[in-house]
C-alpha cells in the first residue's frame, strides 16, 4: 500500500521496537513501505495518475511528427541529414524552452561516457530553425532566441514560448562519421550500416519531472516519446535497406521477383526466400533496379512509435514469412510481416526468419497482441550484441542456435516493453529489461521443451551476492559501479527472479491477469515504477510494499533454514529458522516412509512481526524421512544445503 512521505514519518514514530529474540539474537529489519516520490504525490493530486495503477483521467503526454531525409555515403562514411518536426503541447504548462537528444555527441572526443566508444566529430548541427525562423548558437546565458549545445542535449529557446494546446515546426540540418564497429548499438563494419539515434530526437517532458535531460553516456539506455514517422533513406543501388515502419515504395526500389516473392510471404506459412546470394545487387535478375545517379531512395512510414532505426547493406540475403498474433488490436494485423536480413557466412541465421516467428507468436499469447505491421531481425555489427528499435532488432557476433534464439526472443520481446509500455529505461532499468529478461525466458522455455533460462539469472544473482557487488534495482542506469556486472544483474537477472517469486506467490493465473493488465493500461504511455506496483496490488488486492521494498530497495538475501528437528511426545518439531534479512513464505515439502508428501506453507507475516524462528509440529508417523524447503527453487535462496533434512544426516 503506498504512503506518502509524511504518513510513513508519522507511522514509524510511533511504531514500537521489535522485541529482542530468545536466546539474545537481535530482531530482524521490517521492510517499511514504499512511501510515493513528491513527484508522483503531485501527479495523482493534480489527476494525471492514480493509486490504484491506471493512468489518471487528466493523464497527457507530449506528440511529435518527423519527416526525415537522410543520405549515406558508403565511400565516407558519413550521413547527412535533414528534417522537420511538428512538436505539440499537450500539456497543461507553456514551455520556453524545448530540447532534443544528440545522441550522436557520445563520439566527440570531449564526450563524458561511462564507457569506451570508437571517436568521431559527434553530430554537426548545422542549421536550426523555428517556425520557419533561422536560430543562432548562443552561449548559455544568453537569453534571446536560439540554439546551445551541452554533451548530448540541445536546448533550443524559440522566439515565442509554446502555450498548451499549441504546436509549433522545427527543422534541421545535420551530419555525421558513422561509427565503426565497437560503438554501442550502432555503427559500421566492412559489411554492414546500422543507424540508430541519428537524428535530433525530441526530449520527453512527462507529467512527473517535466522534461528528461539525463545526457546520453553509453551505458544506460533511452526514455522516448511516441511520434509519426515520414522517412527518406537514400543509399547506393543494389543495396538492401530494413527500418522501422512500412516500405511506401517497393515499385521503386525493389525488382519485381522480390516483390512477388513478398506477396507469397505474406499468404503461406513458409519461410521465402526473397532475394538469395546470386542476386545481390542492382540491375536485371537482381534486387533492386538501377538508379538515378547510383542511387535509390527508399522511404517508409511509420504510426506511434518511439523511435526510427534503419541498416543497409550489399552483402545480406533477405528471408521472410509471416506470424500469427492472435486477434488483431485496433490498428494492427493478425499476421504480420517476419524478416531476416543476414550476410549469407552467417551461421544459424538460416533459421532466423523461423525464431522471430515463434518469438512473436509466443509473445503474443503470453502477452497480447504484435500490434506492428513487421518484425525484422537483422545481422548487424557485432557491438550490437542484440538491440531492440520498434519493429526491428540489430544482432551481432557468431551464434549457435540456442544463443540466436535467445537473444532474438529477447529483443522481440522489447517491442512489448518498452516499445509498446513506454518506462523510462535510464533511471529504472529493470522496469523493460527484468521484464523482457523474464519473458525471454518464457520463450526459451517453450521453444526448447522445459529450457531453464531462469536458472542462469539465479547463478549470476547469487554470485553477486556472494561476491559482494549486488546494488539494487532503484538506482540510475548510468549509476551502477563500472567494471562489474552490477547493472546486469539487477536489471536484468534479479528483475526476472522478482517476477517469478511474485508469480509464486500469486499463482499462474492471477499473476498472469496482473502482469497483463498493467501492461495493456500503459500501452503508449509512460509508467513509472509506482504504476507498476499499484496496478499489481490493484488486480491482486494485495498489499506487497514488504516484497516491493524488499526486492527492489534492498539488498536483503534470503536463507531460510532447517534448524533443528526434534521429537515431541507422539509429534515432530522442525524448527524453521530464517537467517537472512529477506522476509519471504516458507515452502515446506514433508516425505515420510510410506512415500507420501506433505505440503505446508508458513506465512511471511511472522517473519514481517519480527520473529527469527518458526516451529512447526507434525504427526510423528508415518516416519518423515526428507524435509524441504522450496524443493521447485521458487526462492533464490544463498544456501540451499541447510534447507534439506534427511532422516540420516543432521539439521545444518
Amino acid at each position: 500500500m503506498r504512503q506518502t512521505l509524511p504518513a510513513l514519518l508519522a507511522a514509524l514514530a510511533l511504531a514500537p521496537l521489535p522485541a529482542q529474540q530468545p536466546g539474545g539474537q537481535h530482531p530482524r529489519p521490517r521492510p517499511y513501505p514504499v512511501f510515493e516520490s513528491a513527484a508522483f504525490q503531485r501527479a495523482v493530486d493534480r489527476g494525471t495518475r492514480t493509486r490504484t495503477g491506471h493512468p489518471g483521467p487528466r493523464y497527457w503526454q507530449q506528440w511529435a511528427e518527423y519527416r526525415l531525409e537522410a543520405e549515406l555515403d558508403a565511400e565516407a562514411h558519413r550521413l547527412i541529414g535533414r528534417g522537420t518536426v511538428r512538436y505539440s503541447n499537450r500539456s497543461p504548462d507553456t514551455l520556453r524552452t524545448i530540447f532534443f537528444h544528440l545522441y550522436q555527441n557520445l563520439f566527440a572526443p570531449e564526450a563524458i561516457r561511462n564507457e569506451p566508444v570508437p571517436l568521431t566529430t559527434g553530430m554537426e548541427l548545422r542549421h536550426v530553425a523555428v517556425g520557419g525562423e533561422t536560430l543562432a548558437r548562443r552561449d548559455p546565458a544568453d537569453p534571446a532566441p536560439g540554439y546551445t549545445i551541452d554533451a548530448t542535449i540541445l536546448r533550443i529557446r524559440p522566439r515565442a514560448p509554446l502555450p498548451p494546446g499549441g504546436a509549433v515546426a522545427l527543422a534541421f540540418e545535420w551530419a555525421f562519421t558513422v561509427p565503426q564497429d565497437g560503438a554501442p548499438r550502432m555503427g559500421r563494419d566492412s559489411a554492414v550500416y546500422y543507424l540508430a539515434y541519428w537524428y535530433p530526437q525530441l526530449a520527453v517532458y512527462d507529467d512527473l519531472g517535466g522534461w528528461q535531460l539525463d545526457p546520453y553516456l553509453g551505458n544506460a539506455e533511452f526514455y522516448m516519446g511516441y511520434a509519426d514517422y515520414d522517412v527518406a533513406i537514400t543509399v547506393p543501388e543494389g543495396w538492401l535497406v530494413a527500418a522501422t515502419g512500412t516500405l511506401a515504395n517497393p515499385d521503386e526500389v525493389l525488382s519485381p521477383l522480390v516483390r512477388e516473392r513478398l506477396a507469397l510471404s505474406r499468404t503461406v506459412d513458409t519461410v521465402v526466400p526473397v532475394v538469395r546470394a546470386d542476386e545481390r545487387g542492382a540491375g536485371p535478375g537482381h534486387a533492386t533496379p538501377r538508379g538515378r545517379g547510383g542511387t535509390l531512395t527508399w522511404r517508409f512510414r511509420a504510426a506511434n512509435v518511439r523511435d526510427f532505426a534503419w541498416g543497409a547493406s550489399r552483402h545480406w540475403v533477405w528471408d521472410a514469412t509471416r506470424a500469427s498474433a492472435g486477434a488483431a488490436a485496433a490498428g494492427s494485423q493478425a499476421t504480420p510481416s517476419i524478416h531476416a536480413f543476414y550476410r549469407p557466412t552467417a551461421k544459424t541465421w538460416d533459421r532466423a526468419a523461423h525464431y522471430a516467428r515463434h518469438s512473436v507468436e509466443f509473445l503474443s499469447r503470453l502477452l497480447w497482441p504484435y500490434p506492428y505491421p513487421h518484425m525484422t531481425a537483422v545481422d548487424g555489427i557485432a557491438s550490437c550484441g542484440g538491440m531492440e528499435y520498434p519493429m526491428m532488432t540489430c544482432i551481432g557476433g557468431e551464434r549457435d542456435t540456442l544463443s540466436l534464439y535467445g537473444v532474438m526472443v529477447h529483443e522481440i520481446a522489447h517491442m512489448w516493453f518498452p516499445m509498446q509500455v513506454g518506462s523510462d529505461e535510464k533511471r529504472y532499468s529493470w522496469l523493460d529489461e527484468g521484464l523482457t529478461r523474464f519473458n525471454q525466458a518464457e520463450g526459451m522455455r517453450d521453444f526448447f521443451a522445459g529450457y531453464d533460462r531462469l536458472r542462469q539469472s539465479r547463478q549470476g544473482y547469487l554470485a553477486a551476492v556472494r561476491g559482494g557487488w549486488e546494488v539494487e534495482l532503484m538506482r540510475h542506469g548510468d549509476l551502477y559501479p563500472y567494471g562489474t556486472p552490477a547493472f546486469a544483474v539487477a536489471s536484468y537477472e534479479k528483475m526476472a527472479l522478482n517476477l517469478a517469486m511474485l508469480r509464486a506467490l500469486l499463482g499462474e493465473e492471477l499473476f498472469s491477469r496482473a502482469y497483463r493488465e498493467y501492461g495493456r493500461r500503459w500501452i503508449n504511455r509512460h509508467p513509472s515504477p509506482y504504476d507498476f506496483w499499484n496496478s499489481f496490488e490493484d488486480v491482486t488486492g494485495r498489499d506487497l510494499d514488504w516484497f516491493w521494498r524488499t526486492w527492489w530497495f534492498e539488498t536483503w538475501t534470503l536463507d531460510q533454514a532447517i534448524a533443528a528437528v526434534r521429537p515431541a511426545g507422539d509429534s515432530l518439531e522442525i524448527v524453521i529458522e530464517d537467517r537472512g534479512l529477506a522476509p519471504m513464505p516458507v515452502r515446506l515439502a514433508v516425505t515420510r516412509a510410506d512415500a507420501s508428501i506433505q505440503w505446508l506453507e508458513l506465512p511471511v507475516e511472522t517473519w514481517l512481526q519480527g520473529a527469527r524462528l518458526q516451529v512447526v509440529r507434525l504427526a510423528a508417523r508415518p516416519e518423515v524421512i526428507r524435509l524441504e524447503i522450496d524443493p521447485a527453487g521458487a526462492f533464490p535462496d544463498v544456501d540451499r544445503a541447510n534447507q534439506v533434512w534427511t532422516r540420516d544426516a543432521p539439521a545444518r
